[in-house]
């Protein structure tokens, strides 16, 4: 059974779906490359406007699987300082892999989103979860750093420097209700209204232009490093002009004077 499924779903959304749930989706050597080739396929994927990211079974994604890695590539198991680099490496190249995606990914998180899987929710564009879900650094629970898989870069980012101090050093578990209420996640459904909830916020996106909403995400991130109003202003104005050269935007102009739907073509 294939670790990390993709399913096209219409409408130009594609779910990428963690598929170990014996295993309560935990990250291995396997699962991981799995899910490097997942997000490379989809990436190039012309048809796809939003990604989905999901986790099969009673989970989300449980972090890193502590009964065994396996060998990441360019290790060679031996449990040296240089094979344990090969499999941080590859691991945390999942984050700077999701935020690359010229796609937005929403991370529809249920149950356990703990340690990797944690860092998968907060490397995804938008974060929707279920009442049951949870969230923690589960690193420093291992006897490990909780600066781990761009955690440490982006945590802060989303809930403030203090109060990701204050979760990295615990370890502790994040609720539903408090993750919503600190800006880790914007909505909270009941289980079963999740992926109905996601797919309105996929369709939403994906009625908009592909270019428009890949410029988006792409300034967004930019800004996240971007050191002065000025430069964050010159990156908008640049993407502003290029945007109104496109035929998505002429597209965009023509529908809303004709007072219908835009037809945008797959690109």
């Amino acid at each position: 059974m294939d670790d990390v499924l993709v399913e096209q779903v219409g409408d130009g959304i594609t779910h990428v779906v963690l598929n170990r749930p014996d295993r309560f989706n935990t990250l291995e050597a396997g699962s991981v490359e799995q899910l490097h080739r997942a997000l490379d396929a989809v990436g190039r994927d012309p048809a796809c406007r939003v990604v989905v990211l999901r986790g099969s079974g009673k989970h989300f994604c449980a972090g890193a699987d502590l009964t065994g890695h396996g060998v990441a590539p360019g290790g060679d198991g031996s449990g040296s300082p240089q094979d344990w680099m090969a499999t941080q490496q590859h691991i945390a190249a999942l984050v700077p892999r999701l935020r690359a995606l010229p796609q937005p990914v929403i991370a529809a998180v249920h149950g356990a989103a703990s340690g990797g899987g944690f860092a998968l929710a907060l490397a995804s564009d938008i974060r929707v979860c279920t009442t049951d879900a949870r969230f923690n650094a589960a690193f420093v629970k291992v006897g490990l750093s909780a600066c781990d898989i761009g955690v440490s870069w982006l945590l802060p980012r989303v809930v403030g420097s203090a109060r990701a101090f204050e979760l990295l050093l615990t370890g502790r578990f994040v609720d539903a209700v408090e993750a919503e209420r600190v800006g880790i996640v914007s909505a909270v459904v009941p289980p079963a209204d999740l992926l109905a909830r996601v797919g309105e916020l996929a369709a939403a996106i994906a009625r908009n232009s592909p270019y428009g909403v890949r410029m988006t995400k792409k300034i967004m991130w930019a800004q996240l490093e971007t050191g002065s109003l000025q430069a964050g202003m010159a990156l908008e104005d640049s993407t502003q002009v290029s945007a109104a050269m496109t035929a998505d935007h002429r597209e965009a102009v023509a529908a809303f004077a004709e007072r219908r739907a835009p037809r945008f073509e797959n690109r």
